[in-house]
Order: C-alpha cells, then structure tokens, then sequence
C-alpha cells in the first residue's frame, strides 16, 4: 500500500507529549521507520532538533525528504549507512513490532546513540480491551490493514513483555506511559474493573510509550 493511503502517515501528537520532557536543544534525533516524516516534522517545529529519518518505503522517503534534515532509505540493520555514536534519541513509533526479532535493531541502536542517549518506542498492545474482546469473546485472531493486528506485525507485546524486552536487551527503562486510552464507559467494563481491579488496568490502553537507555557496562 501506498503512502498515499495514509498507512505511513504518523503524526504521533501523543509520543510528542512523552518525549518532550527528554528532548534538549540541538539534539539529533533519528525515527526509525519514518513514513512521511510526520512525525519528526512536528519534533522540529517545537525545537532546534536535528532529524534524520530510516524508512524502506520509496514514496514515504521520498515525502520525508522534504520535512526532515535527511532520511536513510533501507531498514535499520547492520548494512545501513547510520553513523555510531551520532544521536541523542532513536525512535521507534510503532516500528519495533515490524521487526521478525526485537533484539537486534535494540542492540544496533546502542551502536548509534551517543551516551547517555535514549531509545523511545510506541508499541501497540496487545491486552488491548478491544483486542481482548475481539480474541475471546469472538473467537477470533484476524489480521487486518490497520491497528493491533495489522497483518504486517511479526511481534506483539504486552505491558509486562515490553519492560521484560528492554530488560533483556540491556537497558534501563526510564519511563513506560499508556497513550490513546479506552473511555472505559461501557457498563460491562465499569463491572470488569471493579471485579477484576489492576488485573485489567494495562488493558486500557492502545499503545505504550517506552523511554529507556542502554546500561552502562
């Protein structure tokens, strides 16, 4: 699909709102899986960053071209012409779970973030209430264009997985978030929550924001 079509647009307002706290001035940031830039385009009209941006996609490089200060067209592997030890922030918006394994473009980006520098994620999730509903209450795992279960996701991630993964690959999360939350104002849920109380609580939300940063050896 296209980026016309919308899929490789990312805005990301909510990731904006987390990683304004870890943002300096003149910091060089790069947006793994870029899209059209969006995002790293909102990131540079709210301060003096520098971003670059990665994104296979020819026609959503070649749109992210013009937005941000270069894109790097391929995927983020060890062939890719990234400079180490270059940047202050890497982001994945809703890139990591793209990936066949999480590990290696996490041990990558500690090669090419300078220290002290953080890696911020947005990754979907998966205890979703509405994804939840759809498995068991519909019996069904389909896969669609969009959303959890877009079907070009080859990883899913829970709360618990997504702080266990950045454990394991080294680093010391700084901050986890939830963003873009249920309005939890079906009565059936209201019961849930009073039943089943924390036990549910990580399925309010869409995705989580993770900022973590590699543990010094």
């Amino acid at each position: 699909m296209s980026a016309k079509s919308g899929v490789y647009v990312n805005k990301r307002d909510d990731v904006l709102d987390v990683i304004s706290g870890f943002v300096k001035k003149d910091d060089v940031i790069l947006d793994v899986g870029c899209g059209t830039g969006d995002f790293g385009e909102l990131l540079k009209g709210n301060s003096t960053v520098e971003v670059w941006g990665v994104e296979p996609v020819e026609k959503a490089a070649e749109q992210a071209e013009n937005k941000l200060d270069g894109v790097f067209r391929g995927f983020f592997s060890e062939g890719a012409s990234i400079p180490d030890n270059h940047f202050d922030i890497i982001t994945f918006n809703d890139s990591l779970e793209h990936f066949p394994d999480p590990f290696p473009p996490l041990r990558l980006a500690k090669k090419k973030l300078r220290p002290g520098g953080v890696v911020v994620s947005s990754i979907p999730n998966v205890r979703y209430i509405s994804n939840v509903k759809h498995f068991l209450f519909d019996k069904d795992w389909k896969y669609e264009d969009k959303g959890i279960l877009d079907r070009t996701h080859l990883k899913f991630f829970t709360k618990k997985s997504m702080l266990r993964t950045y454990k394991e690959a080294g680093y010391e999360v700084l901050d986890i978030q939830g963003v873009n939350p249920h309005r939890w104002n079906l009565m059936g849920i209201l019961f849930l929550r009073l039943v089943a109380g924390k036990f549910i609580e990580d399925m309010k939300y869409l995705q989580y924001v993770v900022v973590a940063r590699p543990i010094q050896k």
